[in-house]
């Protein structure tokens, strides 16, 4: 492979309602697209996520823009590569920035499953036919519009419920869902909300038997997690802690949780994830895959990395209608009984939908 020109297309996408977390409420999303064209003519595409704001980590839409521009395309550029793999060493010289990494990095990936004529599954290594989904749930302004949510998605067929807490709608939230739901497979997500001042709050959260908490303290804590497993039933599940395989090396030799949510673009990209999930996967650690509210490039790419074997809990990688009128790429993701099918075709197994990305793109920058 050998990249000749990358265009970076500035999108501006609004979701069909708010996303309400810990750190606010998203409705208006920034979505990077990323094609890059090999010297035969070949495209591949890439998605970056970040958010506007560094709430989630310290990158945003701005500075994914800013690196990829400045530093990462022209690293590339004109560069002979063999695999993807090559990718990850070329941007080592480059200091965490690891979701810019990611836009362009899966891009290739597609680019090189492409030129090989596999499915992005199939170059990753993917084993599953379909991969299993569950959904995430934002805060609602009430618990009827929270229970009329779940029930909508349940009967959709989605695996299990994520729903996010906060300090405030917490205990009483999870009693109410699990005295209107029984035993549904349930999780909850605290986006790092809490402190050990919390523990008898989280370790009350044990009488509900979750499937796990995620992320209760500190973004990038693994001690204090380590301590909290300790005096805790519930599972910990690991999101922003983890950012390479030497965070899930250290958090493994702590004990600082049971499983992990793997995030493409906040481990850097696919090479990354991958190294990550095998790791994980010889150490006994439950892996699933997160969500940063993709557009189908991004959400292709999920569904890829959760075919493979070691994904072993439903993934949020939910159907593209959940958030968008109208996705950018077709057929969008749909979710059939609470699984997607892997796709069969080329790359990433979906048509991007070009003209439509050059239509509602607010910026295009060219880079040969």
């Amino acid at each position: 492979m050998k990249v000749t020109e990358v265009t970076i297309y500035t999108l501006k996408m609004r979701m069909k309602t708010p996303f309400v977390t810990s750190f606010g409420a998203v409705q208006d999303k920034t979505v990077l697209v990323i094609k890059a064209e090999d010297e035969s003519g070949i495209v591949g595409w890439g998605e970056g996520v970040a958010f506007d704001a560094p709430s989630y980590t310290e990158e945003t839409a701005k500075t994914t823009l800013h690196m990829l521009e400045e530093f990462l395309i022209p690293m590339l550029l004109h560069k002979k590569l063999n695999h993807p793999d090559e990718v990850n060493e070329l941007f080592k010289p480059i200091r965490r920035n690891k979701m810019a990494k990611a836009a362009i990095e899966g891009a290739i990936w597609d680019l090189y499953a492409k030129l090989n004529n596999m499915s992005l599954a199939q170059a990753i290594g993917g084993i599953k036919k379909k991969v299993e989904i569950g959904i995430s749930v934002g805060l609602q302004p009430t618990n009827e519009g929270l229970f009329g949510i779940i029930e909508d998605y349940i009967g959709q067929g989605y695996k299990r419920v994520k729903v996010k807490i906060k300090p405030g709608q917490d205990i009483e939230l999870i009693r109410a869902i699990r005295a209107r739901f029984g035993d549904l497979p349930l999780m909850a997500d605290a986006n790092s909300a809490y402190t050990m001042e919390d523990l008898p709050l989280l370790k009350a959260l044990d009488e509900f038997n979750l499937l796990m908490i995620e992320q209760p303290l500190a973004y990038d804590d693994l001690v204090e997690h380590a301590l909290l497993q300790k005096e805790l039933t519930t599972p910990i599940c690991l999101d922003e802690s983890i950012n390479s395989v030497e965070d899930m090396k250290r958090a493994v030799l702590l004990g600082s949780c049971r499983v992990v949510n793997l995030k493409i673009a906040r481990v850097g990209g696919i090479t990354e994830a991958k190294r990550i999930h095998d790791y994980c996967l010889e150490h006994g650690i439950s892996v699933w895959c997160g969500g940063m509210l993709e557009a189908g490039i991004g959400r292709a790419q999920a569904v890829a990395i959760s075919s493979l074997g070691g994904f072993s809990l439903p993934g949020d990688t939910a159907a593209s209608s959940h958030y968008w009128e109208e996705d950018i790429i077709e057929p969008e993701v749909t979710v059939e009984n609470g699984f997607i099918q892997t796709p069969k075709k080329a790359g990433i197994g979906y048509t991007v939908k070009q003209s439509f990305i050059e239509q509602i793109a607010e910026r295009k920058i060219l880079l040969t």
